[in-house]
């Protein structure tokens, strides 16, 4: 089954640098730490770096399984540090650690994924892998950005910068379904 794609194209777009779909390795799956789509869709289009553009993945999946394209697959959107250019980002709308995103004592994810979620997401690999002739493997953000910093209530201690999509991410029915091989 085809998924349902809203696009809703960041202003930037033409800023972000064009790749071939075989270029594409790579999923990386993010959860947005905000509490919903409207307040995520605000810090995408926060302009961060000196052209213009700003952090955002190219989809986004709302709590309800809606699908939202801000960025084509064509272009390279800035989600993960040193990954970027072989890799789509995306977003699921969770709240992870909002508002305390480095607070030593808040450092538990406890949202679950909803089950549409998880099918969207399921049914968009799916599609992305048809799209994407080198698609192999699918990778959380915490995976790849492993880099801690001080917490924000405590400077002598450290806190990972990043622990999405977190430990309530179902990573073997995902990988399972989706077809797609885990990086570590």
């Amino acid at each position: 089954m085809t998924p349902t794609i809203h696009d809703q194209p960041l202003p930037y777009i033409d800023r972000l640098p064009e790749r071939d779909a075989g270029a594409v390795d790579t999923v990386v799956i993010h959860c947005t730490e905000l509490p919903d789509l409207a307040t995520a869709r605000e810090y995408g289009e926060r302009p961060l770096h000196d052209n213009g553009t700003g952090n955002c993945g190219h989809y986004y999946i709302d709590r309800d399984g809606g699908i939202y394209r801000y960025v084509p697959t064509t272009r390279v959107a800035n989600h993960v540090r040193g990954h970027n250019p072989h890799s789509i980002g995306i977003e699921l709308v969770n709240l992870g650690r909002y508002p305390h995103w480095w607070d030593s004592r808040h450092q538990i994810m406890t949202e679950p994924y909803t089950d549409a979620q998880i099918a969207a997401l399921i049914a968009l690999l799916r599609q992305l892998r048809l799209e994407h002739p080198n698609l192999r493997s699918i990778a959380g953000h915490e995976d790849l950005d492993t880099a801690r910093l001080p917490a924000s209530d405590d400077a002598s201690k450290e806190v990972s910068r990043k622990l999405d999509p977190g430990p309530l991410f179902p990573w073997p029915d995902v990988a399972r379904e989706s077809g797609l091989t885990r990086s570590l």
